[in-house]
């Protein structure tokens, strides 16, 4: 919905409303006083016609899923003025004064019906038009909880991207304690190689030493 047209839409109907009133009156007055309401319609018409211009201009100007329904009560607007100004027409034709008065007497209560139904009509208007700023005050208030949820939603992703970022660098950093482990692993089983070795070298010079000894001792005793 266009706050722009809601403006114009306003102004209209109060400026419609004004007119079938002053239409109302003008058909009862003569001379100068009917000039002069005469005078204030014309007026009234011209900028009735101006707003329906206006609102013609902006609906054309907004998306198809909007204009759509702003033209269809732009034509509901267009054909009320239509009607003020036949009614104008009819109440600003010389020597129309008498008429307008037996009309009037024969038709009051027929006339009274049509201002209420004009009434209604307007009602009805403002009422579809509150009805559809209600609406698109809901679907402003969906958008921005859209808008909110989009940000939390980019928010979490942005946490689980640091999380994972986080997990991957531990990983690395244990990967390198157990490449770390394996080398000190395999520098133990060479250590224990070589004190084996050496253990067996030692244990062969003692048997060495020992044997030469007990050949010593043999010879000494022998001889």
């Amino acid at each position: 919905m266009s706050e722009v047209f809601d403006g114009y839409e306003r102004q209209y109907c109060e400026i419609s409303a004004s007119l079938s009133k002053k239409c109302t009156s003008a058909a009862l007055l003569d001379g100068e006083k009917k000039k002069q309401k005469i005078s204030e319609i014309t007026s009234g018409l011209d900028d009735a016609e101006n707003l329906i211009r206006k609102m013609d201009l902006e609906a054309r100007s907004l998306q198809p899923s909007v204009k759509a329904g702003l033209l269809a009560k732009l034509r509901e607007y267009k054909s009320d003025l239509t009607n003020l100004k036949s009614e104008f027409k009819r109440i600003s034709t010389p020597n129309s004064n008498q008429a307008t008065r037996e009309e009037l007497l024969e038709s009051g209560t027929a006339d009274m019906e049509s201002m209420k139904f004009s009434a209604d009509q307007r009602g009805r208007l403002l009422m579809s038009t509150e009805r559809l700023n209600k609406s698109t005050d809901r679907i402003k208030d969906s958008r921005r909880t859209m808008i909110e949820t989009e940000e939390l939603g980019v928010s979490i992703l942005q946490d689980l991207h640091q999380q994972r970022q986080s997990l991957l660098h531990a990983h690395n950093t244990l990967h390198g304690v157990d490449d770390n482990i394996s080398k000190s692993r395999k520098i133990l089983t060479a250590m224990s190689r070589r004190m084996d070795r050496n253990k067996w070298i030692i244990g062969g010079i003692i048997a060495v030493l020992v044997l030469a000894i007990l050949l010593i001792l043999y010879f000494k005793l022998t001889h």
